[in-house]
This record gives C-alpha cells, structure tokens and sequence, in this order.
C-alpha cells in the first residue's frame, strides 16, 4: 500500500470504518508511504514532523486500531520491543538482536510444515515467525 497524500489516507481511514482526524491521518502516511518496520515511539516521531502537537496515547490507540482492522501487524521481536509492519499479508520477519533492524523474509524463505495439535474449541489463527539474528564475532 503506498499512501502520500492526504486524500489517500483518507481513503484508506475510511475502507475500514475508521473515523477520519489529522493525526490519523499523519499516522497512516508515516506507516503506508512505504514498507516499514517501526516502533509506536518511532511513528510518534515521524507524525510529529507534520502534525506536532499529536499525543504518544493518540498513537498507540491508532496503533491498535490498525491492528484490529489488519492495517497493521505488531511484532513482539523481544520482551522489550514491538515494531508495526505496514505490510499486513502473512509473511516472516528476520529481527536482528543487535541493532533492533527488522526485514521481511521473502514468503518462500521459510515453510512451515503441518500445524500442531490444538485443543478442542480452538482454531489456528496464524502462524508468526521471526528469526533472530547477531553479527557473527570475528
């Protein structure tokens, strides 16, 4: 999804029901101009270029929100960090450990086979997988 302008954000807000306000709109274009990996803290920094008076909690709550209508999907890379994809579709993530840099894995980088037993009442969702890496020591 390549958002730029206000009016495509706009429209972007608006086919998924979402109310439309200037910090949602400077949200969807730091996350859609291109393919990203980034922090809530990182998004706040970037919409506050244009829209500087938006809230750390008007982010994170758009945050949710564009999870929850699958804009966005949240990476937990490690129990301190979560970034924000802005590609949606279901694919697997290499996270390096040092340096925080996040990358998608080409979708037939990694296959998974079979799906493990689930206990009754229950249905797989998805499947995430992210590979942790580190500079090798010379």
């Amino acid at each position: 999804m390549n958002i730029h302008t206000p009016a495509e954000a706009i429209a972007c807000l608006r086919s998924v029901g979402l109310p439309v306000t200037q910090q949602r709109i400077e949200i969807t274009r730091v996350l859609f101009a291109q393919p990203v990996h980034l922090t809530a803290e990182q998004v706040l920094e970037r919409v506050r270029v244009r829209a500087p008076d938006t809230s750390r909690a008007t982010v994170y709550n758009t945050l949710r929100l564009f999870c929850e209508k699958k804009l966005v999907r949240e990476l937990i890379v490690d129990r301190d960090r979560a970034v924000f994809d802005s590609n949606a579709s279901a694919h697997h993530h290499l996270y390096d450990v040092d340096t925080g840099q996040v990358w998608d894995l080409a979708g037939d980088a990694l296959q998974v086979v079979g799906v493990p037993m689930l206990p009754p009442g229950f249905e797989l969702e998805e499947i995430d997988l992210i590979v942790r890496v580190r500079s090798k020591r010379s």
